[in-house]
C-alpha cells in the first residue's frame, strides 16, 4: 500500500509541470500593465509570455532573507521581553505608590473644611483603622503610624448626605 501511494505521488510530481500555466503580459487601453494566465482576444498580438522563475530568489538571496528573519524575530522577542519588564515594573511602582499613599497618615482637615469633605474624611479614617481592630475592639498601635484619625463630624455638621 506505502509503495503504490509512494509511486503515485511521484508520478504525480513529474507531471505537475506539464500542467503549470504559461503567464502572460500586456498593457490594456488605460495604460496599465496586466498578468494574467489568460490573455483577452483583442491583447493576444500584444501580449508576452513571461518567465515566472526570473522573479524567484537565488538559494544565496534566501539564505540572506531567513537570516534577516531570524534577526527580526529575535529583535521582537526581545522587545516584547523589554516591554513584559518595563510593564511589570510599572505596576509593581505603581502598587508600592498606591500601598504608601493608602499605608501613610493623611493630615488632620482644619476647622475650615466643608462638612462634606470632613465627612470623606471620616469614613476615610474608619476605613483605614478596620483592618487593626481586633475581636475584642481593641484598635491595634501600628493602625495610627498609618492612618489619621479624624473625629466624627456628625455633631458639627449633621449626619452625612
Amino acid at each position: 500500500m506505502n509503495l503504490l501511494l509512494a509511486l503515485l505521488t511521484a508520478g504525480t510530481m513529474l507531471i505537475a509541470p506539464l500542467y503549470a500555466a504559461d503567464i502572460y503580459r500586456w498593457v490594456d487601453e488605460n495604460g496599465r500593465t496586466q498578468f494574467s494566465d489568460v490573455v483577452p482576444e483583442k491583447y493576444r498580438k500584444s501580449a508576452r509570455k513571461v518567465d515566472s522563475r526570473q522573479n524567484e530568489p537565488s538559494a544565496e538571496q534566501r539564505k540572506e532573507a531567513e537570516a534577516r528573519a531570524d534577526q527580526d524575530k529575535l529583535r521582537a522577542e526581545e522587545a516584547a521581553q523589554r516591554k513584559a519588564r518595563a510593564d511589570a515594573d510599572a505596576a509593581a511602582k505603581s502598587a508600592a505608590d498606591a500601598a504608601a499613599a493608602k499605608n501613610s497618615p493623611q493630615p488632620v482637615p482644619d476647622k475650615g473644611t466643608d462638612c462634606a469633605t470632613l465627612h470623606k474624611l471620616y469614613k476615610e479614617s474608619l476605613d483605614c483603622f478596620a483592618p487593626y481592630i481586633s475581636a475584642t475592639g481593641n484598635t491595634k498601635a501600628e493602625a495610627f503610624q498609618k492612618c489619621t484619625s479624624v473625629p466624627d463630624p456628625s455633631p458639627k455638621c449633621g449626619p452625612a448626605r
